[in-house]
């Protein structure tokens, strides 16, 4: 038997303590040389937990026949001081093998007396409302943008086991070991996606303190976000405010190549607060000042911003629906109610 271990320190920003005490919790996948556990053999065994703010990884690898017994051992016995098994789709491949090689092989299984908690059985019923064509478990590290060097499916590695077996070559050992390990460390990313089925099983609220008196709504299939829209005076800031003059008397700015012919008492260098433009309209406030220019606000310290709205789309046959889309909010959730219309406000 070979045993690697190595730490380390994955991206998630979804909290661990959802699915349970983070020292209890044991994410685990095997590689197998077939389907079935009656019929095929275990040659790998990996586990991840964390500890101390730090992921470890171990992994047990059977490099000669008759090793499949030690790593089961190894691996119960690394086992004792968790309480629940993490994993891709082991209810269905890799618990039910796992028991089927200890029937085979005499062996006491004691993986009844953990939890299973299976990332794939949660996310199964999100396939349709994701757009996943699979929930292979790379196609769901690939729909959240994570990245693995290994290439190799389970199918494919069999042979390079069998072949490893016979050579005892360190590059295929390598392959053998890289897949598996990019699995388990693909695991604590993709946690993030079990949000999804939290977000529908609830209870939830949602905050948005630059997003003045919206409210967001779930109710069977629809999602919906609610946005007072603003009618009022609001300020365009010019970001190169060196180059203008503010006008004290018409309270607005000028660029400098302009105001040369403005009597100097009317006139004076302009501030980063005071280099604005005044505008009359109807505004829809923005999450964040990524969302393209140009955008108002009410004075050079506000956090809100605003994107004015053209008052030929109230009559719209398209309004208030998909009214606008920037990058960083999800479209799917902007639709603006009718009742959003009689909220609008006189001042922000």
């Amino acid at each position: 038997m070979i045993t690697a271990e190595h730490t380390f320190f994955p991206q998630s920003s979804y909290p661990i303590d959802r699915i349970g005490s983070p020292e209890q919790l044991l994410f685990f996948d095997i590689e197998t040389t077939g389907f079935s556990g009656a019929s095929s053999n275990l040659y790998l065994i990996g586990a991840a937990s964390v500890r101390d703010g730090a992921w470890h990884l171990i992994q047990w690898f059977a490099d000669r026949p008759g090793s499949e017994e030690e790593i089961l051992q190894a691996f119960f016995s690394y086992l004792e001081p968790f309480g629940a098994l993490v994993h891709f789709n082991g209810d269905t491949f890799d618990i039910p093998y796992l028991k089927k090689r200890c029937q085979i092989l005499g062996l006491p299984c004691p993986l009844d007396r953990l939890k299973s908690v299976d990332i794939y059985k949660r996310i199964r019923p999100m396939k349709k409302l994701l757009g996943l064509d699979s929930l292979k478990q790379k196609a769901v590290e690939k729909f959240l943008g994570i990245s693995r060097e290994d290439v190799y499916t389970g199918g494919q590695l069999i042979q390079v086991y069998e072949d490893y077996l016979e050579t005892g070559d360190e590059e295929r050992l390598r392959l053998l070991l890289l897949h598996n390990e990019d699995d388990l460390k693909g695991m604590p990313k993709l946690l993030p996606i079990l949000a999804y089925p939290d977000f529908l099983s609830g209870p939830f609220s949602w905050e948005h303190s630059c997003l003045p008196g919206a409210q967001f709504e779930a109710e069977g299939g629809e999602l919906r976000l609610s946005i007072p829209l603003f009618r009022g005076e609001l300020k365009y800031f010019y970001p190169n405010y060196r180059d203008y003059y503010y006008l004290i008397y018409e309270d607005t700015a000028i660029h400098k190549s302009v105001g040369e012919y403005v009597d100097r008492s009317a006139r004076k260098k302009a501030t980063a607060a005071t280099c604005y433009t005044k505008k009359e309209g109807l505004f829809l406030p923005l999450p964040d000042s990524s969302c393209g220019e140009p955008l108002f606000r009410p004075d050079y310290r506000s956090r809100t911003f605003y994107m004015e709205i053209p008052e030929e789309l109230l009559t719209s046959p398209d309004f208030p629906r998909n009214l606008v889309r920037w990058p960083s909010f999800p479209s799917y959730l902007l639709d603006l109610t009718a009742s959003s219309l009689g909220k609008a406000v006189s001042s922000p």
